[in-house]
């Protein structure tokens, strides 16, 4: 890493987490949470760092310090220390949960790192390792298994933070998996790749939405701190972790086996599988838009490999959405 980039990583994650509690103390706080807040705000600010810091390359340099299978898997229970940061002076400290934040990221690195030679080949072979992984992640994030860890609903984003972490670590430290493109470094070419496809997609999100029934649209004009808020809230907590894990992940996984558009229709369908549970019941119009939606964000990431030229696509789709046509 060189300095300009350490610079830039340490500067504008200081400038995240001025806004981001400049923003929670005007728009989030409750009285019930007003005395645990600077507490959560800490474990929130660590859930961040490994999201942050690994887009300008840090994840490279923690794979290379950590030179041994061992250490790989023994550092990846410290993904559990913003748990212990909120809730041991907060009241909020339980056992069951303590284990599981730092044992699940544990036992699924060990499961990468130490099955023997002779299964990792037959697993590769057929695609099972990764299957398995990624499986037992998406049952942790859809069945809320951390979500007690933290249990105000100001703080509900940042169980879905920890599981990013955790798929972040084991595929950039301990699997290192090529081609994420995973990097948050300024980049022309991402920026108008995103808007691009952002552009791309309106027709389809606006007038398929309005056909059938899902979007309404709402003539105002925001103020600055709610699309500020907007913005941050989506970029940091649902536009980085799900494209990580459906673009970077997923879909780059499926290329191999796949081809790109094969991929890319896969990742799509799953990933509108994934919002099946906007209300009480199967939402077929959620899925639907969601899964139209992901073909474009498929197309931002693979057109360079670029992971925040989705990202700036997502972000773009879901505040123009939830600011004018939720």
């Amino acid at each position: 890493m060189n300095k300009r980039c350490v610079c830039l990583a340490v500067g504008s994650y200081a400038g995240l987490l001025v806004i981001a509690w400049v923003l929670a103390r005007r728009l989030v706080v409750t009285p019930g949470l007003a005395a645990r807040f600077p507490f959560a705000f800490c474990s929130f600010a660590l859930l961040l760092a490994p999201l942050w810091f690994f887009g300008f390359g840090w994840g490279g340099w923690l794979r290379e310090s950590l030179h041994s299978p061992s250490l790989r898997v023994l550092f990846s229970a410290g993904l559990g220390v913003p748990y212990l940061v909120f809730a041991l002076p907060t009241g909020n400290f339980h056992i069951a949960y303590a284990v599981f934040v730092s044992a699940s990221p544990l036992l699924l690195a060990a499961s990468l790192e130490f099955a023997s030679d002779s299964i990792k080949s037959r697993w590769a072979q057929a695609g099972m390792q990764d299957a398995f992984v990624l499986t037992l992640l998406a049952a942790i994030y859809l069945f809320h298994l951390p979500a007690g860890a933290w249990p105000y609903p100001e703080l509900s984003g940042l169980p879905k933070l920890f599981v990013a972490d955790i798929a972040l670590y084991l595929y950039i430290v301990v699997r290192k998996l090529e081609g994420i493109g995973y990097s948050f470094v300024p980049s022309r070419a991402a920026l108008l790749t995103g808007l691009r496809e952002w552009i791309y997609f309106l027709p389809f999100g606006i007038g398929l939405g309005f056909a059938i029934g899902f979007v309404h649209f709402h003539a105002r004009l925001p103020g600055l701190t709610t699309a500020v808020t907007s913005v941050i809230v989506t970029f940091l907590l649902v536009a980085i972790p799900e494209e990580l894990v459906f673009r970077g992940i997923v879909q780059n996984l499926l290329e191999t086996r796949l081809g790109r558009n094969g991929a890319l229709a896969v990742a799509a369908v799953l990933f509108g599988l994934a919002h099946f549970n906007k209300g009480a019941v199967f939402n077929w119009r959620y899925v639907l838009l969601a899964a139209i939606a992901g073909v474009f964000y498929g197309r931002a990431w693979r057109t360079r490999r670029q992971l925040l030229a989705a990202v700036i696509t997502h972000t773009a789709v879901d505040v123009v959405w939830s600011l004018w046509f939720q």
